[in-house]
């Protein structure tokens, strides 16, 4: 009898959390890093919703309440949802979660049985590929095309819709890399949902990006599209547009009370409730005016940041990097730096067991990382399936300019030290 499951060792992890304690090792060693790699906006709670936050816990709202969340909050959400997208519903579709993973699981859990197909953007949130295979079903990356803006057209996703698929992932705007879809675009990718999948195929389309765009880009969901509401999933929260990730305050629109009500039951399986007090505060953040100034200063310096780093690296020899229209990440191909500092070379003389643990990306971003002091994400932490030969870093703007542009700089000198690349390589160590 083993003491641990065999499907434990199927589930896999969000790197941005993993490289946590080697920032740490670097700052106790005395060193300053710069911190590309974490998702979470580095702007303040605002304080109206601060305020309401303190007021419930003066009010002593702390303890269990409606497990499918409370009636304010599913009522607030139903018609915010609603009313952006055109769409009408009820308070009774809507189910709050403890951030936005918990439902990203529960659904594949729910929706599939093992054999069962999911099909998930790569390079997308690790979480979509990650649970996948824990739950016994059968990932299908989805590969986003860089020529297209890192998005997919509709004939690239009727390649992959088989009889088997159960599950459709969609995020717009996207992490890791910022694309934004446009109306006519979702038009195109539901009438291929439509004619080819089964009534009871489910999309989750994952909006937590919904309010960070730039350049007057609008946000459109798929459940939009004549045909979709009642197929699609509307997931989004309070973490990014409310710079709130501590909060975990999640919510998602179904299609039905029905299956609400099942995830209602997860909930109590699992949270039994999530804390009142947080709840009201969201409430407040998506019904307050205040809230749009706060979101509206935010992007406007997201997108500052966005044009500055932009910028600097495409003057690096060996990297380009699309301008992205959302979120608040930058995607760049470094495909020119794997070849300039001889990392492919570099990778393939690793041994076999080493190999399995690591990437030509993610060579340089751990050569960026522990010798260079500037964190950021590879390519394979968001979608390994089919990654082998793409070539990419994520970078997260939600760090303040002054320590972007000494970030800029430490990789535009990391970038041409093929010298160093070659000693890091040498010593062995920090490869994944």
């Amino acid at each position: 009898m083993k003491l641990i499951s065999e499907r434990t060792a199927r589930i896999n992890t969000e790197n941005a959390f993993k490289v946590g304690p080697y920032i740490a090792a670097l700052e106790e060693a005395g060193n300053t890093v710069i911190k590309c790699n974490l998702g979470e906006p580095d702007f303040p709670l605002a304080a109206h919703i601060r305020d309401e936050v303190k007021r419930q816990l003066d009010l002593d709202n702390v303890h269990y309440t409606n497990p499918q969340g409370v009636p304010s909050l599913r009522k607030a959400v139903a018609k915010y949802i609603g009313e952006a997208r055109g769409l009408d519903y009820s308070p009774e579709q809507v189910v709050v979660f403890p951030g936005g993973k918990p439902p990203i699981g529960m659904c594949q859990q729910t929706y599939t049985n093992p054999g069962d197909e999911i099909i998930y953007p790569s390079p997308g949130f690790p979480i979509y590929e990650s649970f996948i295979r824990y739950v016994g079903a059968v990932p299908v990356p989805l590969h986003l095309r860089e020529e297209i803006g890192f998005s997919f057209t509709g004939a690239d996703l009727e390649k992959l819709i088989t009889p088997k698929t159960k599950l459709i992932y969609m995020n717009f705007p996207s992490n890791p890399t910022g694309g934004v879809a446009s109306r006519q675009q979702l038009e195109e990718i539901a009438d291929v949902i439509l004619r080819t999948c089964d009534e009871n195929v489910r999309i989750y389309s994952d909006e937590i990006y919904e309010n960070i765009l730039f350049d007057g880009a609008e946000h459109y969901s798929i459940a939009s599209i004549p045909g979709m509401k009642d197929k699609t999933l509307i997931a989004t929260g309070a973490s990014k547009s409310y710079s709130w990730t501590g909060g975990r305050i999640g919510w998602v629109v179904f299609p039905t009370i029905e299956e609400a009500k099942l995830f209602t039951n997860l909930n109590i399986n699992y949270f039994s409730c999530i804390p009142p007090y947080n709840q009201e505060g969201a409430t407040l953040a998506i019904e307050a005016p205040e809230s749009k100034h706060s979101i509206a200063e935010m992007n406007a310096a997201f997108e500052r940041r966005r044009d500055f780093v932009v910028d600097a690296l495409n003057a690096m020899p060996g990297v380009t990097c699309q301008k992205p229209s959302g979120a608040f990440y930058v995607f760049p191909n470094i495909a020119g730096v794997v070849e300039n500092l001889g990392i492919a070379e570099a990778y393939a003389g690793l041994p076999d067991d080493v190999k399995r643990t690591t990437s030509p990306s993610t060579l340089f971003q751990m050569f960026l990382l522990w010798e260079y002091c500037v964190a950021t994400m590879d390519r394979k932490s968001f979608g390994q399936i089919g990654a082998e030969n793409m070539h990419f870093l994520r970078l997260s703007i939600a760090t303040g300019m002054d320590d972007l542009k000494i970030g800029m700089e430490r990789m535009a000198g990391a970038v041409n030290d093929k010298a160093g690349f070659d000693r890091f390589i040498e010593a062995g160590e920090h490869f994944s």
